[in-house]
């Protein structure tokens, strides 16, 4: 599958997103989107939804979901919405019936591949993963498979899958490549290639030249490139992941009439204009692209199997860990 978008600029000055829903009340949400974004979702979210009073509980994918695990054994779930990195923990959630169908979620403008068919969760934007690299570095590489060549010898960083929900499925989904494989991860092990807790210590250590190449969310490598950031971003030639930061509501959701207004709002054009504004690439097709993508950037995904990494990524996460410690 190949993706093809323009650049336009997108200035979300005011916003006018219309909602089924007129709220009032509290809605309680756990998300791993960072501060400075999430602070401006609810702060847009807020214009349209004045009397919505939102409670945040945020950090990474995998410290919210063990979060709300542990509450769901408790018995007493917080959360109204929940705003994570990828598809596998909400298919993990479906399937424990842990999601409330929100049938009536305007998804016409939206390709069928980013939402759950049984409308339960919904993709808000396209956030790829690919290399990052210090400007200064020598060697510019092109694709994955450069990574483990001996020019870079213990020079990269990554996210681990254990706290980032985009490098689990960017282990998921490389894993089950034919040309790559755990072939890949075990070459980068060899090649003195090192994990961390997340995305921005890795773009940190790239950016400081603590390391010269990082895997990464595109984001915040083009995102910091632009603010002058001695960084570039390569979209390798073998493919990149995707996630989608789906949006869901609970079923044990106290608040349901706010937490249908808060998806609307994502789902809305607005709302995808305020993701673009952000330096997101949007779920919704002909919203334009953020003023870093660079206008017709050919993107090749790889295939991603959000039920089969499901069933495997517990398994895969302890072999990374193995390989390269917690």
């Amino acid at each position: 599958m190949k993706v093809l978008l323009k650049t336009s600029l997108v200035v979300a000055a005011t916003l006018f997103a219309t909602s089924a829903y007129a709220a009032s009340g509290k809605l309680v949400l756990y998300t791993s989107q960072p501060d400075a974004l999430i602070a401006q979702t609810v702060e847009a979210f807020n214009m349209v939804q004045p009397d919505v009073e939102v409670e945040i509980f945020r950090s990474g994918t995998t410290e919210v979901m063990s979060k709300l695990l542990a509450e769901f054994s408790a018995g007493a779930p917080k959360p109204d919405v929940l705003l994570v990195a990828d598809v596998v923990n909400m298919e993990r959630l479906k399937k424990d019936g842990r999601l409330m169908a929100y049938p009536e979620a305007d998804v016409a403008a939206f390709p069928a591949d980013v939402f759950d068919p049984d409308k339960t969760y919904f993709g808000t934007k396209m956030i790829t993963t690919g290399i990052v690299y210090n400007t200064a570095a020598t060697e510019r590489p092109t694709s994955w498979s450069d990574l483990t060549g001996e020019a870079f010898k213990g020079q990269v960083i990554m996210p681990s899958p254990l706290y980032s929900g985009a490098a689990a499925i960017t282990l998921g989904s490389v894993t089950r490549n034919p040309d790559l494989g755990w072939e890949f991860y075990e070459d980068l092990v060899a090649n003195g290639a090192i994990a961390v807790r997340g995305n921005g210590a890795t773009l940190k250590a790239v950016a400081g030249g603590e390391r010269a190449y990082g895997i990464v969310v595109d984001f915040m490598a083009l995102n910091a490139k632009a603010k002058g950031s001695p960084v570039d971003f390569v979209f390798p030639s073998e493919g990149v992941t995707a996630v989608t930061e789906p949006v869901a509501i609970l079923s044990t959701a106290e608040n349901t009439d706010e937490a249908k207004a808060f998806v609307d709002f994502l789902l809305s054009e607005d709302g995808q204009k305020l993701a673009v504004s952000q330096g997101f690439i949007p779920a919704m097709p002909g919203i334009g692209g953020p003023e870093w993508f660079p206008e017709g950037t050919e993107v090749k995904l790889m295939p991603i199997d959000a039920a089969s990494i499901l069933t495997t990524t517990d398994d895969e996460k302890k072999r990374f860990e193995g390989m390269f410690g917690g």
